[in-house]
């Protein structure tokens, strides 16, 4: 008898917790008993070890992923007057980190294969009137994919601005063997429930290599607080909690084991897949590795075939439906033809690391029969 579609395909926040639910209801009730829920030993631990994970000098944590691309940018005292630059095809969540830091955002085009900003795109922004007073360029591992790093930072280089990263998707993912979050000056992370590494709830960080940065960083994140209760500068309230931090120590050892899965995944939708001709698969760019928090196909027919995989109780799902220039709160007169067509086009399929191979091929199965139909 075939499994039911819950069975076939658990949730990936619900069945990552499962999996390592006994560790986890140690660490709460080690937290718990603690007395300490802020800023405590196990915040301190879990920045240890993933800056060791990450082979960086510093990990600040902090509240949510949103936070810690605001609290990079002031820490870098990008603010009002300010510009940043960021892919035009990316979660709204990048651009209103931005905006809550005072600065304003300029948009780029994106690559049409690898769904990240367009090294051309951006020089070409970074060249005209409008690019006076960027300060910085966010570069999107978008789905896990790295960037064109090595493009990116000369066209950066040559134009005077910083290069900073957005690691929220690319847990896990390398460029030329380096671990993305270790590219820059520093990255912005996030462990929101659904990513490769997750908490129980909101959670996020930075990484760095600089001393005197990470030190701003930790200024800015507690009110501005050197001493309690005295502020050495504007701050905010961006903590990430014991228990988010117990959570992720449990996580953090099986991150790489569970990135494998995702490629593995990965390889066999590819192999599987490559000749249907309703979809253009992901592709991913030389020198690197990715890290699959999504798996992002394209079609012309997109509503259509997400039809047919919803009426047989397969969970695609569409990120992102708009560019951020197509919603009012981002909204702009430039056209971005490229991340136009892919907010038409794109759709992710289940993949995630406790998929089985019985709900891979019923994916399969369903896409090869609307490829035929």
């Amino acid at each position: 008898m075939p499994l039911s579609s819950h069975l076939l395909f658990p949730s990936y926040p619900k069945e990552d917790q499962l999996r390592h639910q006994h560790e986890i209801e140690v660490a709460v009730q080690r937290v718990v008993r603690s007395g300490h829920y802020i800023l405590g030993d196990e915040v301190g631990a879990f920045e240890a070890e993933f800056a060791d994970y990450l082979g960086v000098r510093h990990v600040i944590a902090l509240a949510s992923g949103t936070d810690a691309i605001e609290v990079m940018l002031r820490a870098h005292d990008i603010g009002p007057g300010d510009k940043v630059v960021v892919p035009c095809f990316a979660p709204s969540a990048v651009a209103a980190g931005i905006h809550r830091s005072g600065a304003a955002l300029l948009l780029a085009d994106v690559e049409a294969d690898m769904f990240t900003i367009c090294p051309e795109a951006l020089e070409s922004v970074l060249s005209t009137s409008e690019g006076h007073g960027v300060k910085a360029v966010l570069a999107v591992h978008l789905y896990g994919q790295p960037v064109a790093w090595e493009r990116l930072q000369k066209i950066a280089a040559d134009h005077g601005v910083l290069l900073l990263e957005d690691c929220a998707q690319s847990h896990g993912a390398l460029w030329r063997d380096r671990p993305t979050g270790t590219l820059g000056r520093a990255a912005a992370f996030s462990f929101y429930p659904t990513k490769n590494l997750a908490a129980l709830g909101d959670a996020g960080a930075v990484a760095t290599n600089d001393d005197e940065l990470a030190g701003r960083l930790r200024l800015i994140r507690q009110y501005g607080w050197r001493e309690r209760y005295l502020s050495d500068q504007e701050g905010v309230n961006s903590r990430m909690d014991e228990m988010q931090a117990a959570v992720l120590r449990v996580k953090l050892p099986a991150l790489d084991e569970n990135v494998s899965h995702r490629r593995q995944i990965a390889t066999h939708y590819v192999v599987r897949l490559g000749s249907c001709h309703a979809l253009r698969m992901p592709v991913t760019r030389m020198h690197c590795e990715h890290a699959f928090h999504q798996f992002v196909v394209r079609s012309s027919r997109r509503e259509a075939l997400l039809q047919h995989l919803h009426s047989r109780k397969i969970p695609a799902a569409v990120h992102y439906p708009a560019a951020l220039h197509q919603q009012a709160a981002f909204r702009c007169d430039h056209a971005f033809p490229v991340s136009e067509k892919l907010a038409a086009e794109v759709l992710s399929l289940p993949l995630h690391p406790w998929l089985k191979a019985e709900a891979i091929s019923t994916v399969c199965e369903a896409l090869e029969e609307f490829d035929h139909g």
